[in-house]
């Protein structure tokens, strides 16, 4: 089932036969390297295991699958899911494979989604959270209208921690 379209993604479940492709972030130390450490090929596979067991994203919690409209490729990730420091909060996230990085993709992902959860969802507010060495996300982030909101370290990483509140 498809959660919403921007004008050249589509954003999807995550399906059992995304493995591979699931694996193809998670085991990426480009992809991973501002996100979290990188997984082996089992432990990706016990993710996507995971995720699927909680049954169908909702628009205030869960794990997407990004595909490009003209080819219908998996490209990347979409999450809508607590902070894992912070679990009371809601943190909106993406990941896309690097031959898609510098298209503009990650922004138009951010703005649609971040649209869908407002739309979809009576949390009043939601982050983003980036380590704060990565300048492109942080970009992303306030192109799709988040603001600064606080830097903290978290087990030795700095963080910069943006919001956005609804009116």
């Amino acid at each position: 089932m498809f959660a919403f379209e921007t004008e050249r993604l589509r954003v999807r479940d995550l399906l059992v036969t995304d493995k591979e492709n699931f694996f193809l972030l998670n085991g990426s130390e480009e992809v991973m390297r501002y996100i979290r450490p990188v997984k082996t090929r089992e432990e990706s596979d016990h993710q996507l295991e995971q995720i699927l067991a909680l049954g169908p994203s909702v628009p205030h919690n869960g794990r997407w699958a990004v595909e490009e409209k003209a080819t219908g490729r998996f490209i990347g990730s979409f999450a809508i899911i607590p902070i894992p420091f912070d679990p009371l909060k809601t943190q909106l996230g993406y990941s896309f494979i690097p031959e898609y990085w510098g298209r503009g993709l990650a922004s138009e992902l951010a703005v649609e989604g971040l649209a869908y959860f407002l739309q979809n969802s009576s949390i009043p507010e939601i982050y983003g959270v980036t380590e704060t060495p990565n300048i492109a996300s942080q970009k992303v982030l306030l192109k799709a209208g988040f603001v600064y909101h606080s830097t903290r370290m978290v087990e030795g990483k700095e963080l910069t921690i943006y919001l956005v509140r609804r009116n």
